[in-house]
């Protein structure tokens, strides 16, 4: 049985380790996944924000992993997912070099097709500190769908909706924009957070009005906001209790956030 921290009528958010309420979760009921899993960054270095010079460090949740136990771990929640998907849903998985070729190679592994390969570029990203390399100023999304038994590739995506969003043109695989704006973060942030527009377009591309949306590392529920907004249900899960909150408290106040 679910123990739900916070349960509305179309959200709940659930406190506790992802590896164990996934599956405690309803096998194929769920019509979309968005995951911004650990990148495994915190490992003692710097990073520039707001101009200062700051830790990467994140929390215990985000300490550097070796290879295998970084890829071990991605294989076992995306295991764990796959079985939650409806035949025609789809997962979303947000990475950095860091971390994604590891998520490309477990959802093959776990009998995904990757459908795309999404750029989001990021036009104010912080300085590079150390001078040693170009700026990091993008990262990836993958989205994909479970092969059925026949290697038959089903999922829903909104075309036309998406051609519209695009002035009248197919929409590509890079999306340009800014990072999490302030008024986004009014409710506490996370260190990943995501901006609200990102995952808008992703809801709009590949659910409908009334889908239900998982997110397993939910941390401030971007994802649940844009869900809200666009009259989605939303699941999310968090084991840091300081995050959980911070989703109450922005599922709450949704509707002071515009829409795309």
């Amino acid at each position: 049985m679910i123990n739900y921290y916070y349960d509305n009528e179309n959200e709940k958010l659930i406190l506790g380790d992802t590896f164990k309420v996934l599956k405690l979760i309803e096998p194929a009921s769920i019509d979309m996944i968005f995951a911004d899993p650990p990148y495994f960054l915190s490992d003692g270095g710097i990073t520039c924000k707001s101009g200062v010079m700051v830790s990467v460090n994140k929390g215990k949740w985000d300490n550097s992993l070796s290879i295998e136990e970084k890829h071990n771990f991605n294989r076992k929640w995306i295991s764990l997912c796959k079985n939650l998907l409806k035949p025609n849903g789809s997962i979303w998985i947000s990475g950095t070099l860091h971390n994604i070729y590891s998520i490309g190679m477990a959802l093959e592994q776990e009998g995904f097709h990757i459908i795309n390969n999404i750029t989001w570029q990021k036009t104010n990203p912080p300085p590079n500190l150390a001078c040693k390399c170009f700026t990091h100023s993008t990262e990836t999304i993958l989205w994909a769908c479970v092969k059925d038994k026949k290697g038959k590739k089903n999922y829903k995506f909104n075309y036309e909706l998406m051609k519209k969003m695009n002035n009248g043109k197919q929409m590509k695989d890079v999306w340009t924009g800014s990072i999490v704006k302030r008024s986004e973060k009014l409710e506490g942030q996370h260190p990943t957070q995501k901006p609200l527009y990102l995952l808008e377009k992703i809801i709009l591309s590949s659910t409908n009005e009334g889908d239900l949306i998982l997110d397993p590392f939910c941390g401030s529920s971007t994802t649940g906001v844009a869900a809200k907004m666009h009259h989605r249900k939303y699941i999310g899960i968090d084991k840091e209790l300081e995050y959980i909150e911070l989703s109450k408290r922005r599922l709450e106040k949704f509707n002071t956030y515009e829409k795309l």
